[in-house]
């Protein structure tokens, strides 16, 4: 898959200015690229439990505006500005096309980069993520713990509201928290820029779009996941024609990390599969 002229993409971490605004980025391995956008709040070194299990892929992370080392804009952007500036990057870094894979809060950004710029998704991947408005709601203790960014700053807070809040292996094993830790509380959110990802979500829905994305998704739902029900993977499921469900047993809503080993393979499947062929698909 070709690059667009703009710039080579160098694999490492560094920054790059799109849109006006000054953005962390990370690029590594080698394969066909895959765009990774994640949690409100949370910083692309998270993501490196999941990119140290998943092989064959160049995969690009970003700070998402207020979080990490990226700049906090002054105004807030909305999910339509977060997606054009998902865009953007891609620009920026020569991607003329690239496989998507958006989790919680990344998955509503990867929806609307999608349905914005369909023809610049290869393959869909939706992990632990609603729909927005029309989602079946999570705990009301966990999306009460979700309205602040204290588990990004406080060990003690991430240690004491993370089982509950994030349910699955966290739940079960509370001390994998601690192997998870470092690189959330290294560079957490800044209050504003936790905010603005916040509000983005504030009236955002793709329920009367859904049905218009066309590329291959993968719909991944954790059976034990406080925040985002499962639930609300089968409805997107159902309405997306080409997708995939997939229910992980066990699985929590920070699955793709603390079950990386098992989730890796099921992403790296799927990705692999021919653009070409049709999916075997089921709901």
């Amino acid at each position: 898959m070709s690059r667009l002229a703009a710039r080579p993409a160098v694999e490492g971490t560094t920054f790059v200015e799109v849109a006006g605004l000054r953005l962390r980025y990370s690029i590594q391995g080698r394969g066909a690229p895959l765009l990774l956008l994640t949690g409100i709040g949370a910083n692309l070194d998270m993501w490196e439990p999941f990119r140290r299990e998943l092989e064959g892929f160049e995969t690009i992370a970003v700070d998402l505006p207020g979080a990490g080392a990226s700049e906090t804009p002054l105004l807030p952007l909305t999910m339509r500005g977060l997606a054009k500036l998902s865009v953007g990057l891609l620009d920026v870094l020569g991607y003329p096309r690239a496989s998507v894979l958006g989790y919680s809060f990344g998955g509503l950004v990867a929806q609307q980069l999608a349905h914005l710029r369909p023809d610049r998704v290869e393959r869909l991947v939706l992990a632990a993520t609603g729909c927005g408005w029309g989602a079946i709601p999570g705990n009301p203790g966990a999306m009460l713990n979700l309205l602040t960014p204290t588990r990004y700053y406080s060990r003690g807070n991430l240690e004491h509201v993370g089982p509950s809040l994030y349910g699955g292996r966290s739940r079960r094993e509370p001390e994998i928290l601690a192997t998870l830790a470092a690189a959330r509380l290294h560079r957490p959110p800044t209050a504003r820029g936790y905010l603005w990802q916040l509000l983005a979500t504030s009236g955002w829905t793709s329920l009367p779009w859904l049905g218009d994305l066309r590329m291959p998704t993968l719909v991944l739902s954790g059976e034990d996941d406080p925040v985002v029900p499962p639930v609300n993977g089968r409805l997107m499921a159902s309405r997306i024609p080409n997708a995939r469900f997939e229910l992980i047993p066990g699985g929590g809503h920070l699955m793709l990390l603390d079950q990386a080993a098992d989730l890796a393979p099921l992403v790296r499947e799927f990705l692999r599969q021919s653009s070409d062929e049709r999916d075997d698909l089921h709901v």
